[in-house]
């Protein structure tokens, strides 16, 4: 369970043991003994190479964890079967000290864990001070008056309900106060290169001939040596039903693709088949890659204007009473386009406001919780689909199940940008537990999910993965 704790405030999460949690184990099959005076072996990995691809890319090496010996094969031989399980980095939820560290912070480090807690908050309120103090000067414009006003009716909130949950994470030793890591050496994080970019790969499929749109396109990995194609990626959603990880090469480069899950990689001028694909969904969790000053000064993310956001076809995939859940930053222009068009376009009704606060391994906000640029907080606007015809969720007992609003999400970040924490186990009381669940934009997948992105495998690269040992 990545749930750690739960309190009525909201839940504190795990967000690195709900990845390993999911079973990522690589079967491999060995081929022994072809024949009686022949003593050869030879070794089938349980993975998809893509046609007409250089596979010359970084190749994991695999350990046999665990093994089995299967019948004799057609030529008197044994086939073995190893397992290989593999886990995701750990360093890369390794965030001991805040993003940003006030100088006067380092005091606090002497402290007990209580203190240490406690301390930080004043000292946040305190620097705030002294930070608006020096803003006096300046002239705010509306987006900004529109942010401290909202940071001013939520900050009590976001504060109260991290403590009880933070000081429940410090009691249960799941986070462990700063002065205990003080002398453990902290080596750089260095993520994996991107060298295989999704995002231009996605391009291709916009030189593909148009889809049938009543065709109905799907590619099952089901079977060990199964031959796909480039083409296969952009113009169908690729399934992995079987109850083990696949490997698939693309570009060179090498994706775990966990049980029970699928996807399609495309960006959102290629969304036919997902359409095709015949299902709607009871939850749809949506990441857009919104707006902002940042990303066009970087040049290094695309984004979506709001229309181009409000053309996602989220009444063609949504079954009835769909619970829809959009992340949003904090500006307050685009919490209004959610609530006030993106929605109502959609014929979803916002049912609640939900808060993700950031936290380090030491129960330390990322950010000052004041701080007047980046909050340590990002938000997500619950809705249910409307139909006259649709009879409200209800639980065993025949009652309707409101969403309670304003619950916290707490939990410490993955160092990889826009790696969201999984919302399967806090959404589930709200939501059917043999439903069909979608994620759009997303970077990585789940089982039990379909997901949809032009960097939907992106954080499924093997180098995101270590191998375990030997009976590990």
């Amino acid at each position: 369970m990545s749930v750690v704790h739960q309190l009525s405030a909201g839940w504190l999460l795990d967000h690195l043991s709900f990845i390993n949690k999911i079973n990522y184990q690589l079967h491999q099959h060995y081929e022994t003994c072809c024949s009686k005076t022949e003593s050869t072996t030879s070794v089938y990995f349980d993975s998809l190479q893509v046609d007409s691809v250089s596979s010359s890319g970084a190749c994991a090496t695999f350990i046999a964890s665990d093994s089995t010996t299967k019948p004799e094969n057609d030529d008197g031989g044994y086939y073995e079967m190893f397992t290989q399980k593999f886990v995701f980095r750990p360093e890369l939820f390794d965030v001991t000290k805040p993003y940003i560290t006030p100088a006067v912070c380092k005091e606090c480090q002497q402290s007990n864990e209580k203190e240490d807690l406690m301390n930080g908050v004043e000292k946040e309120i305190s620097i705030s001070v002294i930070e608006k103090k020096r803003k006096r000067c300046a002239v705010f414009n509306q987006g900004e008056l529109d942010a401290m006003e909202y940071h001013r009716k939520i900050r009590k909130l976001i504060l109260d309900g991290s403590l009880q949950l933070i000081q429940e994470g410090l009691k249960s030793g799941f986070l462990n106060p700063l002065f205990e890591k003080q002398d453990k050496c902290s080596k750089p994080i260095i993520s994996p290169l991107d060298t295989c970019n999704l995002s231009e790969l996605c391009e291709m499929a916009k030189h593909l001939p148009s889809l049938n749109e009543m065709e109905h396109q799907t590619l099952q990995l089901m079977e060990e040596g199964t031959s796909v194609t480039e083409q296969d990626f952009f113009l169908r959603v690729i399934e992995n039903n079987s109850s083990f990880t696949k490997v698939i090469t693309l570009m060179g480069q090498k994706y775990l693709l966990p049980p029970k899950s699928s996807f399609l990689l495309s960006d959102i001028s290629c969304m036919q088949p997902l359409l095709n694909y015949r299902k709607t969904f009871d939850v749809i969790v949506i990441d857009p890659p919104w707006q902002n000053k940042s990303v066009k000064r970087s040049n290094r993310y695309s984004y979506l204007s709001p229309l181009q956001i409000k053309q996602i076809p989220i009444p063609k995939l949504a079954a009835p009473n769909c619970l829809v859940v959009t992340w949003v930053t904090n500006r307050q222009k685009h919490l209004r386009f959610i609530k006030e068009e993106l929605y109502p376009s959609w014929s979803v009704e916002t049912v609640a406001e939900w808060h993700w606060v950031k936290i380090t391994s030491s129960g330390e906000f990322v950010f000052p919780l004041d701080s007047p640029h980046k909050k340590p907080y990002e938000g997500l606007i619950l809705g249910r689909v409307q139909e006259k015809t649709a009879l409200p969720l209800r639980n065993a007992d025949g009652n309707v199940i409101p969403i309670p609003d304003h619950k916290l999400i707490v939990s410490v970040p993955c160092t990889l940008h826009s790696h969201k924490p999984p919302l399967a186990e806090v959404l589930k009381d709200y939501i059917k537990p043999d439903g069909e669940y979608l994620e759009l934009f997303a970077r990585n997948l789940q089982p039990g999910w379909t997901s949809w992105g032009n960097e939907v495998l992106k954080f499924q690269h093997m180098d995101y993965f270590i191998a375990l040992e030997s009976g590990s």
